[in-house]
């Protein structure tokens, strides 16, 4: 039976009450130093030469009454005992974080072939244990018994703690390492809200949160892409013109919920250009994976439809066309959702592979897997519009350290946007801003540019989109690193 762990006294984070909760304490099996259970261990993992040195777990961990979520644990290549325990969650909503194992920074890569993995020589768990968990249920191997998938931030946010605190029922040994909570795009939300709930627990070691390319506030994240545009290049100078004279007065902009009319016609132009014309929204200067769109696009029996951008929700014309196919009941149960200009085929097809899934327990009843979940992000109800009484929390605490970063080519979750937030939480400057610089072939690099203040730190990775280390592996690794080990940047 999946039941929940008790969470703090008194703790009920977040924007909406969640009401009674059927709560049961676990006890905590303390003193083993390796309690892992034996029957989540991967002993074998198809597609690799040669089996790793480090031990990796893969299970499903309690997150409320009848919710499983599934989680692979790679432990650190190195002294894992005394080694940082890392919690990462992609975002979406209703993406795997699968995604950030196989195709980010994971031990093992998933080759174009979907049957290949090789080892990953920046992989982040050279440094930390490392948890990756497909949350909310519905997304990946994830799922619940009664196989409804509507949530909202408040609920998820509960229930990865819940998650969390089983899964440190099944690994007690690494109850008292250091804890850090990351994740990247939606995670902005997920990770901020969550760390809300384990700031609360003694029990729980937190020591600090990095959110990479991160919607912290969908205003700033509208308002600051609109800039973006116009400063690389992709908007001209009649459209900038017209939006300035249409969106702006007194020197102040809103492209974000602009009530005129004309504002809102000249925004559509500009999100046509940006997100709808072929560009990659999550690299600029990438490539368009399945080139650039001409309408619907099949798959096989499924239909591929794209809803990944955060920007310019409340923009009543702006989803439409999407509304309209949430409505087509012949689409319902054939729909796959694809974040645009990017291929999944091969890290699905590996995932799906029937000696796969053996190796990494996941039953019979368990979805086939895709990188997001058209139904997870459907019923997703959206309740924080931004993340500041959150990072305002953390930070007044005084004791968490927090690390901000963006890839600066992402039209997604765009860095400028970002810098945009941290600068308004209005904390004191440890550090002006300056490059950053990392070691590649004997060589100092510029990283990008860093921008301190205290307990809190801005980083923007050059050459990178939203995936910072698929694009630049070895600068995500350094950077990664020495806020792990609490280095100068």
């Amino acid at each position: 039976m999946c039941l929940p762990v008790l969470p703090p006294a008194g703790a009920a984070p977040g924007a909406a009450g969640m009401g009674p909760v059927l709560l049961l304490a676990l006890p905590l099996v303390l003193g083993l130093s390796r309690a892992a259970p034996p029957d989540h261990e991967v002993t074998f993992l198809p597609g690799l030469r040669k089996q790793p040195s480090f031990r990796h777990f893969s299970g499903y961990l309690c997150a409320g009454p009848g919710k499983r979520l599934h989680y692979w644990f790679v432990e650190a290549q190195s002294n894992p005992q005394s080694s940082p325990l890392v919690l990462w969650l992609n975002g979406g909503p209703g993406c795997s974080s699968m995604e950030g194992f196989l195709k980010e920074h994971g031990p093992f890569l998933v080759q174009p072939d979907g049957v290949t993995l090789k080892y990953n020589d920046y992989a982040w768990n050279k440094v930390a244990n490392v948890l990756y968990l497909e949350s909310p249920a519905g997304v990946g191997f994830s799922y619940s018994d009664d196989k409804k998938y509507a949530t909202n931030d408040t609920e998820v946010a509960h229930n990865n703690y819940l998650a969390l605190k089983d899964f440190l029922r099944l690994f007690p040994e690494y109850c008292k390492n250091d804890l850090y909570l990351t994740g990247e795009s939606y995670g902005g939300i997920y990770i901020p809200t969550l760390a809300e709930w384990v700031m609360q627990d003694p029990s729980l070691n937190l020591k600090g949160i990095a959110v990479g390319n991160g919607l912290s506030s969908y205003e700033i994240n509208d308002n600051s892409l609109v800039y973006f545009a116009y400063y690389h290049g992709l908007l001209g100078t009649e459209l900038w013109k017209d939006l300035q004279a249409f969106c702006c007065s007194q020197e102040k902009c809103n492209f974000h919920d602009n009530s005129n009319l004309n504002c809102t016609l000249k925004m559509e132009e500009m999100i046509q250009i940006v997100e709808e014309s072929g560009l990659n929204i999550y690299n600029l200067y990438a490539p368009c994976d399945g080139g650039v769109p001409g309408g619907l696009r099949y798959e096989g029996d499924y239909l591929i439809t794209h809803d990944l951008g955060n920007s310019f929700i409340r923009m009543p014309m702006r989803f439409s066309w999407r509304q309209n196919l949430f409505r087509m009941p012949v689409a319902r149960n054939k729909v796959r959702m694809d974040p645009p200009c990017t291929n999944s085929t091969d890290i699905s097809v590996y995932l799906n592979a029937p000696e796969v899934r053996k190796a990494l327990h996941i039953p019979a009843e368990a979805p086939e897997w895709q990188v997001c979940s058209f139904e997870v992000n459907r019923g997703y109800k959206r309740l924080y519009m931004q993340m500041n009484d959150q990072y305002l929390k953390l930070l007044g605490a005084t004791k968490y350290r927090i690390l901000v970063y963006n890839g600066d080519v992402d039209m997604a979750c765009n860095f400028l946007g970002d810098e945009w937030f941290v600068d308004s939480l209005c904390q004191k400057v440890q550090v002006a801003r300056r490059p950053w610089l990392y070691t590649e072939k004997g060589e100092n690099q510029i990283g990008g540019f860093v921008k301190e203040f205290t307990n809190i730190a801005f980083l923007t990775i050059k050459g990178a989109g939203h995936m910072v280390p698929t694009d630049r592996p070895l600068a995500a690794f350094t950077m990664f690193s020495r806020f792990i080990k609490n280095e100068p940047y």
